[in-house]
C-alpha cells in the first residue's frame, strides 16, 4: 500500500489553528496572570486576538479531510493503532505536566487535584464527569468521538458513496437528535461540530474525483451546506462565549466570515496548486503543533503572571510564547519521535491478537458442531 501523500501546506495550517488559540487565550481572554488593566497594556489586541478562538473549527475541518484520508482502504487496527500513537505519547506528557504546575507551583491558577490529572490521562474524563485539567482538552473529547464513528464507518466498509452520504446526513441526524431530546445521541454524534468534520471529509472526496468533474456535484453540495450549518451553530454560541471571556461584542458577521474561512482556507490548501508546497520548515511547524496546542496555556500564563508587572507586555508576551514553543519542539523530539512508532506497534499488536481470540471463539461454535456429528 502506498503511503499517504504529506500536504506540508496543511501541516502549516494546523500551526495557524493552534497559534490563534495560543494568542486567542495570552491576549484575548481576560486572564488575572497580566494583573489589573490588562485592556490597556495590550492595546486592546484582544478585539482580534479574540477570532483565534476559533482555531478549534479549523482543527475539526482539517481532521475531517485528514483522518479520513488515514482510514481510507486501511484495516481498521492499523488506523486505530496510528491514531493512539499520535495522541497519546504528548497528551500524557502534557497532563502531568501542566498538573504538577497546578498542584506545586501555580495552585492559583486553577485548582485540580491529583484524582483529576490521573482520571485525564485517559482522555475520557468527559465521558465520566470529571473536569479537564487544562480546558484545551475539550476538543481531543470531540476529536475521540469523530475517530469512533470514522471507526464505524470503517467497519462497515468506507466507499465514496457512503462518505458522501454520511458527510450529507449525518450532521442534520445530529440536530434532530439533539431537538428530540435525546442528548446521548445527540453527543456521540457531535451536533455542535458535525458540520465541521463532514466538510472536511467531502475536500477529501474531492481531491480523489479531481479527473471526473462529473462526480463532484454532491461533494461541493456537502461542502456548501455543511459550511452553511456551521455558521448557523458557531457564530451564536461563541458570540456569547467572546463577550463574556473578552469584554468584547464580536461582530458577528465577521465570525461568520471566519468560519466560512476556516473551511475555504482547507478547500485552498488541499484542491489548489498549494498543495503542491514541499517545504520541511512547513512540515517541522506542524510537528510542533499538538503539543504546543496541549502545553501553552497554564504555562504561558504562568511565564506571564511572573513577567507582567516588571517588564513590557510586549516582552512578558514574547517571553511566554518562548518558552511554550521550546516545551513543545521538546515534547516532540524528546517523547513522539520515539514514542510515537513503538507505541503504533504494541497498539496494532495488541488489537491484532485481541483480534485473533475473536476469531477463534467464532469459529469454535462451527468446528464443535462439526466434531459432534
Amino acid at each position: 500500500m502506498s503511503p499517504r501523500p504529506r500536504l506540508a501546506a496543511l501541516d502549516a495550517l494546523r500551526f495557524v489553528a493552534a497559534a490563534a488559540v495560543v494568542l486567542y487565550h495570552f491576549t484575548g481572554r481576560t486572564s488575572s496572570a497580566w494583573g489589573d488593566g490588562q485592556t490597556e497594556r495590550l492595546g486592546g489586541v484582544g478585539r482580534w486576538t479574540g477570532f483565534g478562538s476559533l482555531g478549534p473549527e479549523l482543527f475539526f475541518v482539517i481532521s475531517g479531510f485528514v483522518i479520513l484520508m488515514t482510514a481510507w482502504g486501511r484495516p481498521t487496527a492499523q488506523v486505530v493503532a496510528s491514531r493512539v500513537a499520535r495522541l497519546y505519547p504528548a497528551y500524557w506528557v502534557a497532563v502531568l505536566a501542566t498538573g504538577a504546575l497546578l498542584l506545586v507551583v501555580w495552585p492559583e491558577g486553577k485548582e485540580v487535584t491529583p484524582h483529576q490529572v490521573l482520571v485525564n490521562l485517559t482522555m475520557l474524563q468527559s465521558a465520566v464527569g470529571v473536569d479537564h485539567v487544562d480546558g484545551v482538552y475539550w476538543t481531543l473529547w470531540t476529536e475521540l468521538r469523530f475517530y469512533l464513528l470514522l471507526g464505524v464507518l470503517s467497519l462497515v466498509g468506507i466507499t465514496r458513496r457512503r462518505v458522501v452520504g454520511v458527510a450529507i446526513l449525518w450532521p442534520w441526524v445530529a440536530l434532530l437528535a439533539e431537538h428530540a431530546g435525546a442528548t446521548a445521541l445527540a453527543t456521540l454524534l457531535i451536533a455542535d461540530y458535525a458540520p465541521l468534520f463532514a466538510a472536511g471529509m467531502a475536500l477529501f472526496v474531492l481531491t480523489r474525483d479531481r479527473a471526473a468533474t462529473e462526480r463532484r456535484l454532491l461533494p461541493w453540495v456537502a461542502v456548501g451546506v455543511n459550511t452553511g450549518l456551521a455558521v448557523a451553530l458557531v457564530v451564536p454560541s461563541r458570540t456569547a462565549v467572546l463577550e463574556r471571556t473578552t469584554g468584547y461584542v464580536p461582530s458577528a458577521a465577521l465570525l461568520g466570515v471566519a468560519v466560512v474561512g476556516c473551511v475555504a482556507a482547507v478547500a485552498v490548501v488541499v484542491l489548489t496548486r498549494v498543495a503542491r508546497w514541499e517545504h520541511t520548515g512547513l512540515v517541522a511547524l506542524g510537528a510542533l503543533t499538538y503539543p504546543l496546542y496541549l502545553l501553552h496555556e497554564y504555562w504561558g500564563l504562568a511565564v506571564i503572571r511572573v513577567l507582567a508587572e516588571h517588564v513590557p507586555a510586549a516582552v512578558a508576551l514574547g517571553s511566554a510564547l518562548a518558552l511554550v514553543t521550546v516545551m513543545a519542539w521538546a515534547v516532540h523530539r524528546w517523547v513522539e519521535v520515539p514514542c510515537g512508532p513503538w507505541l503504533r506497534r504494541v497498539t496494532l499488536a495488541r488489537l491484532e491478537q485481541v483480534r485473533g481470540v475473536v476469531l477463534d471463539r467464532v469459529m469454535r461454535g462451527p468446528r464443535l458442531v462439526a466434531a459432534m456429528r
